[in-house]
Formats: structure tokens, C-alpha cells, sequence
């Protein structure tokens, strides 16, 4: 993952929980920047890693991450306090995702209909990561040039906030998939999840773990775990052991799916 430096606070995203806002960089590009000092703390931000890179590696549109260094003092002219509290207690190393001028929110009832394996491939996606922030009030897709664009995913590996039985809770068969925004159109979930196996190698996972900067892990971030390196192996076995569900969250996606259509 690139790392930049944001040179410009350009306006707050104030529908975001976390208050996430658009930042200009030293690129010149513009960037949603996700705050590590937010409610959600880091872990948020581990999860928008892990999970978008390993949906990039299936093939799925998922807007450039980029590492993103903040001087709080970009924020000084901001009058409201919370967000200038927010800027302070997000100095540092922070994630920014490449913004999409002119995108929409996907509205199931307007339209266009996703094509069948596309659903199918995001829906198992979903599944995988135990992603649960992808409903029809808050589909988390984007439609940009008549694609559809996959963005915030910090609610999934929701696993991390609690690490006990951490292995064992990695067999889920994820009930939540049953509100998932496009179970509707998931007409080849079998087909998705042979991608899933053949596409998710030992070494993607390895690699997009490997994104997560060592400062988000470690003891400070998770007292169960004393160093970051062990605390990155955690995460590497559980990738490895959901994929063993695979089958088990497919069934429940296509059981949910049957009381739909």
C-alpha cells in the first residue's frame, strides 16, 4: 500500500458514524479519510485493510487504500470541536481510500440489477469476511461509471473484537448473510465460492495481512497478543480456518436466498 501525506482538510462526510471526511494529499488526489482516532479505534481500520485488499484479490472493485500521515493541524479552521478533538486524537498514520467523484449510493429499488455472478462473488465475499454492514439501509456499494464499487468495511472480522475462541467462532455459518442488499440477485453462489478457494491462497492472505502497519498491532492494541508479529499471525491462521467454512456459509447464503425468491 502506497503512503502519502494529506496536505488539505477539504470538508467532513458527516454521514459517517466515525465522521470520516475528504482530504486533499500530496498527490493532488482526493481521499476519504477514515480516522484511527474515531470511536472504532484501529481495529475499524485493520478490517477496511484486510477485508478490501482481499476483496481486490477476487477480482472486486474496491477503491485504492492508501496509508494516509496527518498533522492534526490541517483541521485548525474547522469550527466544529468535535471534529478538531477527532483530528487531534488521529495524528499519525491513518487510512484514506481514493475517492469517486460523482458515485452513488446502490439503490436496490432503482437500480440497475447486478448481474447474477457479480451478487454471487460479493454476497460469498461477504460471508467470508463476516461482513455484516451490507443491508439494504446501508448497502456500503457504490455505483460509479455503471459499475458497482465496494467500500467500508470496518464492521466486518467482527471476530477481532473479542479474540477468545476466535478459531472455533471461524466456523460460522453467518446467518446475518440473510439481509445482505444483493442475496436477491446470488444465482451462482456455488460458482463464487470455487473462486473464493482458488483466488484466496495461503500467500494472499499472507500478503494482505501483511498490509497492516505494525503500529495498528501488538500489545498496545490487543493485550492478548505481546508482539505485532504474533498478533498478524492470528489473524493469518483465522483467514486460513474460515476458509474451511466456506461450504457451511454458502448453504446458509443459499437458504436465505430460497426464502426470498
Amino acid at each position: 500500500m502506497r503512503r502519502i501525506t494529506a496536505t488539505r482538510y477539504v470538508t467532513p462526510l458527516r454521514e459517517g458514524g466515525s465522521l470520516p471526511a475528504i482530504v486533499e494529499a500530496e498527490d493532488s488526489g482526493l481521499y476519504v479519510l477514515k480516522f484511527r482516532g474515531a470511536g472504532q479505534g484501529t481495529k475499524a481500520l485493520v478490517a477496511e485493510i484486510i477485508s478490501g485488499e482481499l476483496a481486490r484479490a477476487l477480482g472486486l472493485r474496491v477503491p485504492e487504500l492508501v496509508l494516509v500521515e496527518l498533522d492534526p493541524a490541517l483541521g485548525r479552521a474547522e469550527p466544529d470541536g468535535e471534529i478538531r478533538d477527532l483530528l487531534k486524537a488521529s495524528a499519525g498514520l491513518n487510512l484514506g481510500m481514493d475517492y469517486l467523484p460523482g458515485s452513488m449510493t446502490f439503490d436496490p429499488t432503482v437500480g440497475p440489477a447486478p448481474q447474477g455472478a457479480e451478487a454471487s462473488a460479493i454476497v460469498c465475499f461477504d460471508a467470508y469476511v463476516t461482513n455484516v454492514d451490507r443491508t439494504p439501509k446501508n448497502p456500503n456499494l457504490l455505483s460509479w461509471h455503471k459499475d458497482l464499487w465496494l467500500i467500508d468495511h470496518g464492521a466486518s472480522l467482527y471476530f477481532h473484537h473479542a479474540w477468545d475462541d476466535y478459531l472455533e467462532r471461524s466456523q460460522s455459518r453467518f446467518p446475518a448473510i440473510k439481509d445482505h442488499v444483493l442475496l436477491p440477485w446470488a444465482s451462482t453462489l456455488p460458482e463464487a465460492e470455487a473462486t473464493l478457494r482458488q483466488r484466496v491462497t495461503a500467500d494472499v492472505i499472507r500478503r494482505v495481512v501483511e498490509c497492516v502497519p505494525e503500529a495498528w498491532l501488538g500489545a498496545g492494541a490487543e493485550p492478548r497478543f505481546t508482539t505485532a508479529a504474533e498478533h498478524r499471525e492470528a489473524y493469518v491462521t483465522y483467514l486460513h480456518k474460515r476458509l474451511e467454512a466456506t461450504s457451511a456459509f454458502i448453504e446458509e447464503a443459499q437458504r436465505a436466498r430460497a426464502q426470498l425468491v
